[in-house]
């Protein structure tokens, strides 16, 4: 059994937490000892996640920013999780849906830091991890939005911990590659259609071209680099960026 005393007494808000990494990474915290609050537009799939860690179900559309205003945040730890996805060429990608994913990915991260310091400042401790990609350091084609999200994240993640230290504050950012998720089982067709490429071969073809451990990432290693950030061992660890991309960027 792992020793929960790292986390004990401490609470995690987990967005996008009804599945895939979320859902590992709220399994992991609440292992270590967090409260945990799951977080995602899928009430049922929170429900049934927060159920299994002992934690509880919050029910936000990201995309709308009307459902974050006046939101107070009481939470030692907040990983901002939940995103969206899609592939295509610029000229053929709807607006609306570049402004939806920037809402997910940016504005509400950033809402919800703004929510959630105040607590941590008086407090003098809190932990912030933003789930980025390997896409926040790195370009790919038929991405524009995905990759447009993810860069700014990364900004706003080295703001925030630049602001936070002074007050006991971390902000960092994992950088996985493509995980073992239902977000990227779901391109595999889009991946295909605008490669022209048949669907089996869009893993290693375009998924894992550049690694050089040739395989997807689990969302458990995920959860276990989370745990590390937001434990007792990583307090010095800030404004940084862990990837974890079977050696993508090391090219």
């Amino acid at each position: 059994m792992e020793d929960a005393s790292g986390l004990q007494g401490r609470s995690a808000l987990i967005t996008g937490g009804a599945s895939g990494i979320g859902a590992a990474i709220a399994r992991r915290l609440a292992a270590l000892g967090a409260a945990v609050q799951i977080v995602d537009l899928d009430l049922a799939g929170a429900q049934a996640v927060a159920t299994e860690t002992g934690g509880e179900a919050w029910q936000l559309d990201l995309s709308e920013p009307a459902t974050l205003g006046g939101i107070e945040l009481e939470a030692d730890i907040l990983v901002n999780n939940a995103g969206i996805q899609r592939v295509s060429p610029i000229e053929d990608l709807d607006p609306d849906m570049f402004h939806k994913m920037l809402m997910i990915m940016v504005e509400a991260p950033f809402r919800l830091i703004r929510s959630a310091l105040p607590y941590m400042y008086g407090r003098g401790y809190g932990r912030i991890v933003n789930v980025s990609s390997v896409h926040g350091l790195r370009a790919s084609p038929y991405k524009s939005a995905y990759v447009t999200a993810k860069h700014a994240l990364e900004g706003l993640s080295k703001v925030t911990a630049l602001e936070g230290g002074p007050h006991g504050v971390t902000s960092n950012c994992v950088n996985p590659g493509y995980v073992r998720t239902p977000l990227v089982e779901q391109q595999i067709a889009d991946q295909a259609r605008v490669h022209r490429l048949a669907e089996s071969a869009v893993l290693e073809t375009i998924m894992l071209t550049h690694n050089a451990v040739k395989r997807l990432v689990e969302p458990e290693e995920v959860a276990a680099l989370v745990g590390w950030l937001v434990g007792p061992d990583a307090a010095m660890v800030t404004g940084a960026s862990y990837t974890m991309d079977g050696g993508w960027t090391a090219q």
